[in-house]
């Protein structure tokens, strides 16, 4: 049996069916959301996002929040580790004759009327990732580490490394302008 992926259908949201002018979608963003929105910095996890839709006048302001954690590499380790995640956003949704992005605005097709959220979502809680992750200290792989302290002990105690010829020629290079 094969197994069942995820629609982003159901990030869609239709602009010109809304009911009142604020309206509130709770969206669960899991493993079969992460592998259809198929983004290459993060392939699982288990976040909360809620939308707000506003309408204002003839346009939209969309207020979104996800919370939640990810799962993606440890910096050290390779080893994969939970992320907590946690990240607010606001876009400016306005109708027009074709969809187009610029900065925090996005102009949806009139005659549709329909924003998908799945990749402003997936963006926000990308940005929420810190740059360096790593597991709490004593958290990471043990073998990945000894070699990681094998490595590093054998270039700090190798001595003088030969001076790549490259760069030698650049420093003649540069002593001839100094001169």
């Amino acid at each position: 049996m094969q197994p069942v992926m995820c629609s982003l259908e159901k990030y869609h949201i239709n602009l010109l069916g809304l009911k009142a002018d604020t309206e509130t979608f709770e969206l669960h963003l899991d493993d079969d959301f992460f592998a259809a929105v198929e983004g290459r910095d993060v392939q699982h996890g288990d976040v909360n996002a809620t939308v707000r839709v506003t309408k204002v006048g003839n346009d939209f302001r969309l207020e979104m929040g996800v919370q939640g954690r990810v799962v993606v590499p440890c910096d050290l380790c390779l080893d994969d580790m939970e992320q907590p995640v946690e990240a607010t956003n606001n876009l400016a949704v306005k109708l027009g004759n074709e969809y187009a992005e610029e900065d925090d605005t996005v102009t949806v097709d009139e005659r549709e009327g329909i924003i998908d959220t799945s990749w402003f979502l997936y963006e926000m809680i990308v940005l929420a990732i810190p740059i360096k992750h790593v597991h709490e200290p004593g958290k990471c792989n043990p073998a990945m580490m000894k070699v990681l302290e094998r490595h590093s002990a054998a270039r700090s105690s190798g001595g003088e490394q030969p001076d790549d010829p490259r760069w030698s020629e650049l420093e003649k290079l540069k002593t001839i302008l100094n001169d």
